[in-house]
């Protein structure tokens, strides 16, 4: 059963994600908070309400989400909202992305990127056989881009390109015109250029991609300490929790750098042995989406996969270097209560769909 496939590979990642997450954290832990397992165990209760929900999420017919899909993005829409308003929302690491609910924190553009997926599924489904025209597609650009907008307010870049990647891959699969997308790339360049020129923090990084040794000290320093880190690693890597970069090298190295920390314990095949994993994740589901018993269903499947894939592969080419630095999260390793739990609950709605399929 494909469903098994999909259940093995999420907790084999997870489990993967727990023994890294502790790795790469203890020591920064116990000099922030005097507790080398602060992260941990945070993380492991994360993890165990993340799986909790994923099965629980599994048991509800997918269809609900497409009566409730419009209640649902709305929902998300107030809490983006919600949380750029000073003393509601908090602010980490310069962005007001997060809700403090006292022992752990919310962040809505996890949701509203959940949210988001459910709605075009379904605005997809009702009007698939017209998305050949462009016109029913500029109301679920509107809206992704008001969303995205709202994203960039707090600011967190990374998230709403996640985002709009994963709505335009789903956009692609349906009979909108290929030749529409040359013309939403250029504009998607254009908006990518003003945004970038319009905050100094993101030209910075832009330079610092390009050469992160101009600065080594200042905007550079996590990219030059990531690939310090992957460097020694070679083939086998140095050894689990022997790793020198996580002793206040690499900054907050169990969170979207996380990568670079397993590279360097656990070596090449240790990291080509967790994207094998994420291949067969993002393959296995994609062929199950082919034999759904409905459209939205299907595309249901494709966004949160695409959503999954995306983020996977942004994280992995700004730790090796080969984009600039996003401050997005790999799924189901980085640490992060909201992006665990959200995740594991996708993937439980992708369980629900895959069980219904036709074929598996």
């Amino acid at each position: 059963m494909k469903t098994n496939k999909i259940k093995m590979i999420t907790f084999m990642i997870v489990l993967i994600g727990l023994i890294s997450v502790y790795s790469s954290s203890h020591v920064w832990a116990y000099y922030k908070y005097d507790d080398s397992y602060y992260y941990i165990k945070r993380q492991c209760l994360f993890a165990i309400i993340g799986i909790i929900m994923m099965i629980i999420v599994s048991k509800i017919d997918y269809h609900i989400y497409l009566k409730y899909a419009k209640p649902i993005l709305i929902i998300c829409f107030i809490l983006l909202i919600l949380v750029l308003i000073p003393g509601v929302g908090v602010v980490r690491g310069g962005s007001r992305s997060w809700f403090n609910l006292g022992v752990f924190a919310l962040q809505p553009s996890e949701l509203f990127k959940l949210g988001m997926i459910i709605f075009s599924s379904a605005y997809l489904d009702k009007y698939y056989l017209k998305m050949n025209k462009i016109r029913y597609c500029f109301l679920l650009l509107l809206i992704m881009g008001l969303g995205f907008g709202l994203i960039m307010l707090q600011p967190d870049f990374g998230s709403g390109v996640v985002m709009a990647c994963s709505i335009l891959v789903m956009i692609m699969v349906s009979p909108f015109p290929f030749i529409y997308f040359i013309f939403l790339g250029i504009a998607g360049i254009i908006g990518v250029i003003v945004m970038i020129l319009s905050a100094s923090y993101r030209m910075e990084r832009i330079l610092s991609f390009l050469d992160p040794f101009s600065d080594p000290l200042g905007s550079g320093f996590q990219a030059i300490q990531a690939l310090y880190a992957i460097s020694p690693g070679g083939l086998l890597g140095v050894g689990f929790d022997n790793s020198i970069q996580k002793y206040f090298y690499l900054p907050e190295p169990q969170t979207d750098f996380i990568f670079a920390i397993i590279c360097e314990e656990f070596g090449f095949l240790g990291g080509s042995f967790l994207v094998f994993l994420y291949w067969q994740l993002i393959h296995t589901v994609l062929k199950v989406s082919t034999h759904t018993n409905d459209l939205f269903g299907s595309f249901l499947m494709v966004g949160i996969i695409s959503m999954i894939a995306i983020q996977t592969m942004i994280n992995l080419g700004v730790v090796v270097g080969l984009l600039p630095i996003t401050g997005i999260t790999l799924p189901l390793i980085s640490y992060g209560g909201t992006s665990l739990t959200i995740s594991l609950a996708s993937i439980g709605i992708i369980l629900n769909i895959a069980g219904q399929s036709k074929k598996f």
